[in-house]
């Protein structure tokens, strides 16, 4: 599906920037803050010490959900770093090809 691959950028594109029903500040704290809280991950969601290092660097007038049902694994377009755990996983909007996330359990959280 699609939205494997699209679905935040698809909020991006589609409800903040071109229907405006949505803020970029209130998308980016739906994506972020409001999913670790809700799950309880005391270290992740807010970009302050002791966190871990999540950072997406993006521009908000380029983000682009080009992933389509004949071809779903398209990576959207705009974003230009990503970086999981302090190590960069997209660079200049390329993505290196390394593995720096983990799965995460709630009981390690609690």
């Amino acid at each position: 599906h699609p939205r494997n691959y699209g679905n935040f950028p698809r909020i991006f594109r589609k409800y903040v920037r071109e229907e405006g029903v949505i803020t970029l500040e209130d998308a980016v704290r739906k994506m972020t803050s409001l999913p670790a809280s809700a799950l309880k991950l005391k270290d992740r969601g807010l970009l302050k010490v002791g966190n871990k290092a999540d950072v997406v660097i993006f521009d908000p007038n380029k983000v682009e959900d080009i992933a389509t049902f004949l071809e779903p694994q398209q990576f959207s377009k705009g974003f230009e770093y990503v970086i999981v755990n302090g190590k960069v996983s997209i660079e200049k909007g390329r993505y290196n090809k390394t593995l720096n996330g983990k799965v995460l359990l709630l009981t390690e959280n609690m």
